[in-house]
């Protein structure tokens, strides 16, 4: 197992972090999974013996049923790993019961603690923006909850370009705890990230955890064109992410994808992942499995090497078309980008 640096922070994350979405089956949470604390256990071993050293998880998950999951299955182990969850989503019927509110970011994380069952959260994450409330005032809170020792490092999920580069510069202007990483959606279903997030963090140093690499598992090779999907197939419930807006294009996607994994003698899931891995500032992507065979399979992707041709043939099938200003950028400022336009710009130069 790779061990990478969470953003410009101290703290050495491996590259596969284990997701908990498909614990507990709650609510709506049931149509990503249903792991119960025994199977969940199995598969926080397969991890740990892997060389997993960061789980993931989120209070929303199974309305705190994920993480009350998730502290039975660490008990007495609790130090081997780094736990990350998050903050922002509704957790009651209140008026402060979801946001970024001074309010409910503590009460929020003292919640998460005692579902927990630990002192402190490694990594807290502020779940999704809210546009309502006063950056200074969540950074303020994150801030309180750093200094008390219940949080060691505190990161951004989903947010856009410009919130996440006002969300830094308004920490850096009142001397507070930044961000050290993001946790955003890419894959090469959909690269959109590219565009802004991927330079971003090469620009300030953040680090990038992905979520659904495989594409809520589109990217897994049992999605093919003019074949019916498998029966309990996650695409074929109301999850409904990610959205698909190209199924052509996905399936010529899956096309490469599965010629390259035979090529080495693995799954496609495999190909997808170790592709993603491979992208710039990206330190960690997060899988979770509906069954231990899945998980299994994932973890071998940690291992497996593209060649430099194989990464070609994915990014060219699956290249985002560049928008306004980039197609501007690549004819007339070629001559003056930074290596963080490149990430994006690089392959257009050629």
């Amino acid at each position: 197992m790779e061990y990478r640096a969470l953003g410009t922070s101290g703290l050495r994350v491996s590259v596969l972090t284990m997701g908990t979405m498909t614990f507990g089956g709650r609510g709506g949470f049931a149509s990503v999974g249903s792991t119960d604390v025994t199977q969940a256990r199995r598969q926080v071993d397969m991890c740990l013996d892997a060389g997993v050293n960061l789980i993931d998880t989120a209070d929303v998950y199974s309305a705190g049923l994920a993480e009350e999951i998730l502290a039975q299955v660490l008990r007495g182990r609790r130090d081997e790993v780094l736990v990350a969850t998050k903050v922002r989503m509704p957790m009651g019927r209140g008026p402060n019961d979801a946001g970024l509110s001074r309010h409910h970011v503590i009460s929020g994380c003292e919640a998460s603690l005692r579902r927990l069952g630990t002192d402190h959260i490694d990594l807290y994450q502020v779940h999704e923006w809210d546009g309502q409330t006063p950056l200074e005032e969540t950074l303020h809170a994150l801030d309180l909850l750093v200094q008390s020792g219940k949080v060691r490092y505190i990161g951004a999920s989903n947010y856009a370009a410009w919130q996440l580069m006002k969300a830094l510069g308004t920490a850096e202007r009142l001397g507070l705890p930044p961000f050290v990483s993001q946790q955003i959606y890419y894959s090469l279903q959909a690269r959109e990230a590219e565009y802004e997030l991927i330079p971003l963090a090469v620009d300030q140093g953040l680090g990038v955890l992905i979520w659904s690499p495989l594409a809520g598992g589109l990217l897994s090779g049992k999605y093919r064109r003019d074949r019916e999907a498998p029966a309990g197939s996650r695409q074929l419930t109301d999850w409904g992410e990610p959205p698909v807006y190209d199924t052509d294009g996905l399936y010529d996607i899956i096309e490469v994808l599965v010629k390259i994994a035979e090529q080495h003698g693995v799954s496609a899931a495999q190909v997808a992942l170790a592709y993603t891995l491979a992208k710039p500032a990206v330190t960690s992507v997060v899988i979770g499995a509906r069954t231990d065979e899945q998980l299994a399979d994932n973890l071998a992707a940690a291992s497996l090497v593209l060649t430099a041709d194989e990464q070609a043939q994915l990014d060219k099938i699956s290249a985002p078309p560049l928008i306004y200003p980039y197609w501007h950028q690549a004819k007339t400022a070629r001559d003056r980008l930074s290596p963080a336009d490149l990430t994006l710009l690089g392959p257009y130069l050629k």
